[in-house]
């Protein structure tokens, strides 16, 4: 009897009885485009989706592909949620917050105001209820999410003037993100809304005061030094701030089992990577921006605390007007009041040793 022959009467259990291995059906070729709300001129971030699809393409041979495209290519930045709603690409990369305008409840899949770090917002998505619930909510846009990245703690932003208190905000044409913005327009700060791509030019220009991006490795690709001499630190608005990758509803259940894998591993790559890259190149950066005359300022103890309470109003209202928010910031606040007592005593005790150390 032939091979053939064997494995056709034998059944798969005889098969494997038998020690032979059954041949994996090939996969049919893919092709996806990618809509990115980056510019290319950012290697972190955009690069990450180009990490991604690489190695979409290296684990199966070359049988999936998926083009990147940078903002305004395909789509404006902050159009790429349409792009995949609607299945004019398959997929995107993006800041979830951008679209706080459609619900406020996209930012908490990103980044809200005193949020959670970096390792909390994993610990929230992968071991609490974050993918879940987020994924409940995306599905009413015909999305389904994987974690794409995430910059870890950024910083305050670039100002033309030094502020010294709650009072130097007001009048002050602040490009930052659409949560952040609402919480500092009490203290008269003007919230603009501004791509990545567009942000020097309006600063140089004068069409905005200051503005807040992401930290110093991107900030000095940007040169944004060159127009603004204070640098603020914490974003306080970014404490780990998760950038998602969105696929087409549609276009994700097209897909094979083995193709499912290949997708989540690949985001799950490049999710670590994109941290890695920001927290090795951000320190030398820093060097440099002060070693050119960057004056570093930390916000005061009175622009925190307002920003604070400003914030914690905010999201008492939502929770009073907005089911869809309420769901998912119940548990997210809920698992960060369990993360702080836990990091309080553990890496923020240890961490704030260390950085008073000479090594």
């Amino acid at each position: 009897m032939d091979r053939r022959s064997l494995i056709k009467n034998a059944g798969i259990a005889g098969v494997l009885a038998a020690g032979i291995a059954p041949a994996v059906h090939a996969q049919a070729a893919v092709r996806w485009r990618l809509a990115s709300s980056f510019p290319k001129s950012l290697d972190t971030i955009f690069g990450t989706a180009e990490t991604f699809s690489k190695k979409v393409s290296d684990i199966t041979g070359g049988k999936f592909q998926i083009s990147v495209h940078a903002s305004g290519e395909l789509m404006p930045a902050l159009g790429v949620l349409d792009g995949v709603q609607n299945a004019s690409v398959e997929m995107a990369h993006t800041a979830p917050y951008y679209f706080y305008g459609k619900d406020p409840t996209f930012a908490l899949g990103c980044a809200v105001p005193f949020g959670m770090n970096t390792r909390q917002m994993n610990a929230w998505m992968y071991e609490g209820n974050g993918l879940k619930l987020m994924r409940e909510f995306y599905a009413k846009y015909n999305v389904f999410s994987l974690p794409g990245g995430n910059t870890g703690a950024q910083m305050g932003g670039w100002f033309r003037k030094e502020i010294k208190s709650v009072a130097d905000l007001k009048g002050l044409k602040f490009r930052t993100n659409p949560i952040a913005g609402k919480v500092l327009e009490p203290f008269g700060m003007i919230p603009q809304s501004i791509p990545g791509a567009d942000l020097y030019p309006a600063l140089e220009k004068g069409t905005i005061d200051a503005l807040e991006w992401v930290g110093p490795y991107d900030d000095q690709k940007l040169g944004f030094n060159k127009v603004a001499p204070f640098y603020y630190y914490p974003g306080w608005w970014e404490g780990g701030p998760q950038l998602d990758f969105y696929i087409n509803s549609k276009a994700w259940e097209g897909l094979s089992a083995e193709y499912k894998a290949v997708v989540e591993v690949a985001a799950a790559h490049a999710h670590v990577t994109m941290t890695a890259k920001y927290d090795a190149k951000n320190p030398i950066a820093l060097k440099q921006l002060v070693g050119s005359g960057t004056k570093l300022r930390p916000f005061t103890q009175d622009v925190m605390n307002a920003a604070f309470k400003s914030a914690q109003q905010i999201y008492a209202d939502l929770n009073n007007s907005n089911p869809e928010w309420k769901k998912v910031y119940t548990d997210y606040a809920k698992f960060l009041a369990d993360q702080n007592a836990w990091f309080r005593f553990t890496e923020g005790t240890y961490d704030r040793f260390m950085q008073q150390q000479k090594l």
